[in-house]
């Protein structure tokens, strides 16, 4: 099924007759070549490049409830590539390319909109480190433009320029970035792996790992046992249960990072904009509502559920940054379960098992990071070696001590 506008348009008068389902729904098979436990956004990527870009069959997402149902569902869709370090910033600016061409490359509308991201300084200390950080992102590739506090006001004039506390002197400006609708990503994702032969089983929790002689051989599941000759696990929010089934312990803190959606409002807000006194960053869907959030909860949690301090400090935020936000209704919270790893960055590499990979701990960034983490964590596992972008996230940097401390913060996860 493909789809076009002058396919909708045909639809739309013959009474919506002839949309087909987007997958299918198959029973698990006895065995496959790669098993992809995890379907969310960086499972479903990582199956869709696996099959379409290295040409590999006889694969399988394993999906413990419904596709899309974890952390691609629970974010605030923005995407970016302003980063500093070298580990960082080449790789989410492959991913930020890759967005740029993703409606097209699996014809699906993911509402990929490049509104922009502009990060807002208050001190002339934190402008100079938006400058190196600037010129980090053109060094790389990616685009970067550094703005006077004039200019920021001809953006975004509701701001509070003259908070006593937080005065703004300017800010980072990334016009390539802004959002995409999270559901859309994950349903073209999971389309274009359907298309090309990739089994997408719902409702099969991973229950435990087969290994034999520091091998993996297969899975067992809540509908049986699949074998396997390799394995990925890509299960945001969820990375240290599942790897503790094979007998690992990973770096990584589980907590919860809650978002906000205000009642719909007239167009306001340019594209994404973030407090650079405090972790709050906003933006406006296409719906009118603002969609915002803040710090992670203090505490270690699997409940997908925050608290009221948090959301009276991400409130706070708000009112700091545009006292406006203060007369908007909110509408609904949520919250997803952030892996958060020792230095901030993520995961992605090969295992002490033979034949077992992980993708995991991206703390704030995993949306953002959806197509080049797909893209890396196949390129792996059919390769056998790492994506030149992501050879820095190596699961045994921490030992090493080769960190990839982008805020310069040490290992304390909830500050990164």
């Amino acid at each position: 099924m493909h789809f076009s506008g002058l396919r909708v348009i045909r639809e739309a008068l013959t009474g919506h007759k002839g949309w087909k389902p987007l997958w299918r729904n198959p029973e698990p098979q006895p065995a496959y070549d790669y098993i992809i436990v995890g379907g969310g956004g960086h499972g479903l990527a990582t199956a869709y490049y696996l099959a379409k870009t290295f040409g590999r069959a006889r694969i399988a997402v394993l999906e413990k409830s419904w596709l899309g149902s974890g952390n691609i569902g629970r974010n605030t869709t923005i995407i970016r590539s302003n980063y500093l370090l070298p580990g960082n910033e080449p790789f989410y600016e492959f991913s930020m390319k890759l967005w740029e061409g993703l409606e097209q490359e699996f014809n699906f509308n993911a509402m990929v909109s490049q509104r922009g991201i502009l990060n807002l300084c208050h001190t002339d200390a934190q402008r100079d480190a938006f400058r190196r950080r600037g010129n980090a992102m053109l060094l790389a590739g990616a685009d970067a433009e550094l703005l006077d506090r004039e200019q920021v006001r001809a953006m975004a004039p509701f701001l509070n320029f003259d908070n006593a506390c937080f005065p703004i002197k300017g800010g980072l400006l990334q016009r390539r970035a802004g959002t995409a609708r999270h559901d859309g990503v994950a349903w073209g994702y999971a389309r274009g792996a359907d298309m090309r032969g990739v089994d997408l089983i719902q409702n099969c929790e991973v229950t435990g790992f087969r290994i034999d002689g520091g091998r993996i051989s297969g899975v067992e599941t809540t509908r049986g046992y699949i074998a396997a000759g390799k394995v990925g696990v890509a299960v945001a929010g969820s990375s240290s249960r599942v790897m503790a089934m094979a007998g690992m312990r990973l770096p990584i803190e589980s907590h919860v990072l809650q978002a906000f959606v205000s009642e719909g409002l007239k167009p306001t807000i340019p594209g994404v904009i973030t407090f650079g006194a405090g972790h709050f960053y906003v933006s406006q869907s296409d719906k009118g509502g603002l969609v915002f959030g803040g710090d992670i909860d203090g505490y270690n949690s699997y409940a997908q559920r925050g608290n009221l301090p948090v959301i009276e400090d991400v409130a706070e935020g708000g009112m700091a940054l545009m006292p406006m936000i203060g007369r908007a209704r909110l509408l609904r919270v949520w919250g997803g379960i952030m892996d958060m790893s020792m230095d901030g960055s993520p995961i992605i590499d090969r295992t002490p098992v033979e034949g077992l990979y992980l993708n995991a701990g991206w703390c704030y960034g995993g949306f953002k990071a959806t197509p080049a983490s797909g893209y890396a964590f196949a390129h792996l596992l059919a390769t056998g070696r790492p994506h030149e972008t992501a050879s820095a996230y190596r699961l045994d940097r921490f030992a090493r001590g080769y960190v990839i401390d982008e805020k310069g913060v040490g290992a304390q996860p909830n500050l990164h």
